[in-house]
């Protein structure tokens, strides 16, 4: 069931401080599925159930059958937060629009992850904890800080940790270190300083855990948790979840005999992480594998979550599975790190404004994508076209970056190859339809202001790939996008008559 309307969404598309565009992107394609349907089911549009198998955003029949993404797609959510968090500066009430595009792994389908960084503002970088930081993830990270796109980490596949390995508390946690501390360097690398501080650290609530089977954890989650388990009192929580959030994280120890927590290690000691977070975990991995119901409702009881009768039957790896994701549901974790985390279009345009505009930064146009102003001159980047369900015919998808997009609205179409005070590569139309996009589904609107991702029809006469629309004429295109990659085709050639074959 659907839990939101589309008036809902019209009506958030207006709070640009009450939006987020992020693209979702990862050195493998494996896992990332599992990430992205958790969130698409939270909003309510496919079941929890079902998560990682639907795999909604691998909308081609190719991408189904090799389970991975080619193409990437963009798909809108509306999300509510919890009242108990502190909710960002600047926004609106407690609801939020996340305009997602899940983008490919895969090296070969880099221009994908360009055009789709184009038009977001964030980025979940998705890293596996065993292999770490590979080149593509590199790849990755120095594209998002080119566009001056702000980073958070999801560190994958933990239960390949816990079942597979069965690595030791603290070897993971020393895992865990390393891979931070590699994709801290690689930013450090290629960091703009207009961005400010991107470095990720677990305790700031910029790193979270997750794990192939549909759960996920942040430090500040579980600090959250165990101040309803000790009963704090309400006006205090803030604070407690703030100094818990440091504690959970790095050299700080605790000794569970005295009750004391301490900042060096020692025989009696644990560490705070393994101690309150992996090992609570590994007990409830190990009581389910062995299908000690009565032992894990003890463990879950602390936590106010009690096992149904359906989830009673079920055994092992599925238990786990259950249980797992009621304790530790995966779309909270995402959800709070990328509104919490993450900038606002009003935010993000403000800096991002000089990598984006070719023209003057004092001219009208410059001045509206920094100020994310709706009533201002329309400026749209198209960083891709998308096949249509009419065959031969193809969705323009970029972003509203100033202004507000209309049905019918006539604009210059200035293409990739446009050079300001020409006619060559221009052309002057109406935009039949604007779109709301909906991974496999569309939704026609009147309208789409600016900050907010659209797919408009009528325009794939005149734009190969990507260009610039805009109702001012004076108005100057978005610069080009730089690829990382250049494109390579692979033919394998072979005789029919293997006799013909010379060296």
């Amino acid at each position: 069931m659907v839990n939101f309307t589309i008036d809902q969404i019209r009506e958030i598309m207006k709070k640009t401080n009450n939006i987020r565009n992020i693209s979702v992107v990862a050195h493998v394609d494996h896992g990332k599925s599992t990430l992205t349907d958790s969130l698409v089911a939270s909003a309510g549009i496919i079941s929890m159930d079902s998560a990682g198998d639907t795999r909604l955003t691998d909308t081609r029949a190719d991408e189904q059958e090799r389970g991975i993404t080619i193409k990437s797609t963009g798909i809108t959510l509306f999300f509510e937060l919890s009242n108990e968090l502190v909710m960002p500066k600047n926004s609106d009430g407690n609801s939020f629009i996340v305009n997602l595009i899940d983008s490919p792994g895969h090296v070969d389908f880099s221009s994908e992850v360009t055009a789709a960084l184009r038009v977001t503002d964030g980025a979940m970088v998705i890293v596996d904890c065993i292999e770490g930081v590979c080149v593509q993830t590199e790849t990755v990270l120095r594209q998002a800080l080119t566009e001056r796109i702000k980073p958070i980490l999801i560190i994958n596949k933990l239960d390949r940790a816990f079942l597979e390995l069965q690595i030791e508390s603290e070897d993971m946690f020393k895992n865990f270190i390393k891979v931070i501390e590699n994709v801290n360097v690689v930013m450090a690398t290629y960091q703009d300083e207009s961005l400010g501080d991107i470095q990720v650290y677990p305790d700031k609530g910029t790193v979270g855990f997750s794990v192939l089977h549909g759960w996920a954890f942040t430090v500040n989650q579980f600090a959250r948790m165990y101040s309803k388990k000790w009963k704090i009192e309400k006006e205090k929580i803030t604070e407690f979840v703030n100094k818990l959030t440091i504690r959970l994280w790095g050299d700080n120890f605790f000794d569970s005999v005295n009750k004391k927590w301490l900042k060096k290690e020692k025989k009696e000691t644990t560490r705070s992480f393994c101690h309150f977070i992996i090992n609570p975990i590994k007990k409830i991995i190990d009581l389910s594998m062995n299908d000690q119901l009565d032992e894990i409702e003890t463990a879950l009881n602390g936590f106010d979550l009690k096992l149904t009768s359906e989830d009673r039957q079920l055994k092992q790896k599925h238990l786990m599975k259950r249980v797992l994701q009621k304790w530790l549901p995966a779309d909270q974790a995402l959800r709070e790190m990328i509104i919490l985390h993450l900038p606002s279009p009003a935010v993000a345009q403000s800096y991002r404004v000089q990598t984006l505009y070719e023209g003057p930064q004092d001219d009208a146009v410059a001045n509206a994508i920094r100020n994310c102003d709706a009533n201002g001159p329309l400026s749209v980047y198209i960083s891709k076209m998308i096949p249509s369900s009419d065959k031969g015919r193809f969705i323009a998808f970029g972003r509203v970056f100033s202004g507000t997009v209309r049905t019918g609205q006539k604009v210059r179409i200035m293409g990739a190859n446009y050079i300001p005070g020409k006619k060559g590569d221009l052309a002057i139309k109406n935009i039949q339809r604007a779109l709301i996009m909906m991974g496999k589904k569309i939704e026609v609107v009147e309208s789409v202001p600016c900050g907010n991702t659209v797919g408009l029809v009528g325009l794939d006469q005149f734009l190969l790939k990507s260009g610039t629309l805009s109702d001012f004429d004076e108005a100057f295109p978005f610069k080009t996008m730089k690829y990382s990659v250049s494109p390579v085709v692979r033919v394998a050639v072979e005789p029919k008559n293997p006799g013909d074959f010379q060296n």
